[in-house]
């Protein structure tokens, strides 16, 4: 039910009942009704080819990729999502599966696809007493997770900060965001998972998968802890419930954000960068992270997002998050600024224009106190680039476990000042890492790296199909010299550690780009990749569940 009194499921009235949900559609018509209202409400329209709202629903955030499919059915159940897995297997249907259409691929969206599964209008967000752990239902938009939870029992995970990605596809590629270096991935908080699966003989199957040792499909639960979408089946929800949860109130189930955070946002100017400063700026991001992302250093309650962005922008953007009721909160935002900038001059001002995922914050040059679900909406929901449903986007990743070399900086600084690139809308994206997402063994969830210090994304967004070549030979380029000492890719050695699975790149896994010899799924998986196949053969023995970087069953 919605609008549930917080107080009442706090006393313990909640454990009365199986569960208690918060609507979290984003203005969502038809969000996933209750049970018990009728067959019709858990069963959703199919979406073809002259219908309206078929040419919206054929692509998703990235306009490189559309499908044609024969229909697309929208998901509202689990009863639903076995009847639509079963009807497509049998039809011999190619599908493909989508909460929030954020997928920087074709996974969801291409022109083999002849149904598309779509789960955007499930979206409760809820406590289930008999399993003390918070629901998810994998259309809910991050921003309305976050309210859903921090509103009702104030708790969260540490998710990522763009507000209209579906928890669908984010939390099965790890999840990852401004409170990460703290609590870890979203992915070391997940305590189950709802899916659909089907054998090789069209039989459709609902199966709990829980992380309890001895749950007999706990392999299945693992494989949604990184193995990424649209790789097993189809889920239909998520629970979440921290390891060191205690007792039986649903407030102490899982982590709580700070109740207020120390934010910053700041510009530096690339009239005030040439290459020696520029470089300088670069080493001293990486070496500060290299020094402060231990599990336990103080500073994991510091996070930060800095934009590189190409010299047409006009500027650098960086945003930097503290906890603010840890002790000496502002005494570790300052010190951090002064390491960053330290040896160049640079005088950073105000963040007046958007830069990337963040938006213009000009009254954060100076250091706020926020309250924690302000400054998430703040910098969440108005990130212009990386939302625009009209532009097309390239997407590269890297894992660093050491500081830049000064070969990639030079490559980096080539080509974000190359006199022909005059896009604004380019840019590395620098991610702090480490902290307590490194205090989990590389085995014990899918997602396997666990000794990075920073995370880089390398993107660009265009709106012209013509221009594809260009923006894709300029990204192109730039990575690949970028890691030009490694084969073209961020190999797994004692300096980069792979690429993130929630950023899929289609290029490595092609031998003309990626020229290290190392196969792509090592590059998201590591070792991990041998158990990702037996889950796969046990649960999608004839591969139905299949995309461009798709997990392939175990041959035995």
């Amino acid at each position: 039910m919605s609008g549930i009194n917080r107080r009442k499921v706090l006393s313990g009235t909640a454990a009365l009942a199986g569960g208690v949900a918060v609507s979290a559609g984003l203005a969502t018509p038809a969000a996933a009704a209750p049970a018990g209202t009728g067959e019709a409400a858990q069963f959703g329209a199919t979406i073809r080819p002259g219908d309206p709202l078929y040419p919206d629903l054929t692509t998703g955030n990235n306009q490189r990729f559309v499908a044609r499919p024969d229909y697309i059915k929208m998901i509202k159940s689990s009863a639903d999502a076995e009847k639509a897995l079963r009807d497509a297997f049998r039809a011999g249907k190619r599908v493909s599966v989508r909460s929030g259409g954020h997928c920087f691929a074709d996974f969801a969206c291409n022109p083999d696809v002849e149904v598309i599964l779509d789960f955007s209008e499930m979206t409760d967000v809820g406590y289930d007493a008999r399993r003390r752990a918070f629901y998810v239902e994998p259309g809910a938009r991050l921003i309305n997770v976050y309210e859903a939870l921090y509103k009702g029992w104030g708790v969260t995970i540490p998710g990522g900060i763009c507000y209209s990605v579906g928890a669908g596809g984010h939390i099965a590629g790890g999840g990852y965001g401004l409170l990460s270096r703290a609590h870890g991935l979203v992915v070391d908080h997940l305590y189950a998972v709802e899916v659909v699966v089907v054998d090789d003989k069209g039989r459709t199957r609902t199966i709990v998968a829980t992380r309890e040792e001895n749950d007999p499909h706990r392999d299945l639960w693992w494989a949604h802890t990184g193995g990424g979408g649209g790789n097993f089946g189809l889920v239909t929800r998520y629970w979440f419930r921290s390891p060191d949860a205690k007792g039986t109130a649903p407030q102490d189930q899982l982590v709580s954000p700070p109740s207020t955070v120390l934010v910053s946002a700041v510009d530096i100017p690339w009239d005030q960068l040439d290459e020696v400063t520029f470089t300088r700026l670069l080493k001293n991001f990486g070496a500060w992270h290299e020094t402060h992302s231990g599990p336990d250093s103080e500073y994991r309650h510091l996070s930060s997002l800095f934009n590189v962005s190409a010299k047409a922008h006009g500027s650098l953007g960086m945003f930097t998050q503290v906890d603010a009721t840890v002790p000496g909160a502002r005494k570790l935002l300052d010190d951090y600024m002064a390491a960053i900038t330290a040896g160049t001059g640079i005088k950073p001002g105000a963040l007046t224009r958007p830069t990337g995922e963040l938006p213009a914050m000009p009254e954060l040059a100076a250091p706020r106190t926020l309250p924690w679900l302000q400054a998430t909406r703040l910098v969440g929901t108005n990130n212009p680039t990386i939302t625009n449903p009209t532009s097309r986007g390239a997407h590269k990743s890297g894992y660093m476990r050491k500081n830049f070399t000064d070969a990639q900086i030079a490559a980096l600084y080539k080509h974000m000042t190359r006199p022909d690139f005059q896009n604004p809308d380019t840019m590395l994206v620098l991610f702090s890492f480490g902290g307590r997402v490194n205090a989990v063994a590389p085995d014990a969830t899918a997602n396997a790296q666990r000794s990075s210090v920073f995370k880089m994304c390398f993107q660009t967004f265009w709106a012209d199909e013509r221009e594809d070549d260009f923006y894709l030979g300029w990204v192109r380029d730039l990575y690949e010299e970028f890691f030009a000492a490694t084969g073209g890719v961020p190999v797994i050695d004692d300096r980069t550690d792979g690429c993130y699975i929630n950023y899929p790149d289609r290029d490595v896994a092609d031998p003309r780009r990626n020229r290290s010899g190392v196969p792509w799924q090592t590059l998201y998986y590591k070792d991990n990749y041998p158990k990702l196949q037996q889950v796969k053969r046990r649960y999608d023995p004839s591969n139905f569940f299949r995309h461009s970087l798709s997990v392939e069953p175990a041959k035995r």
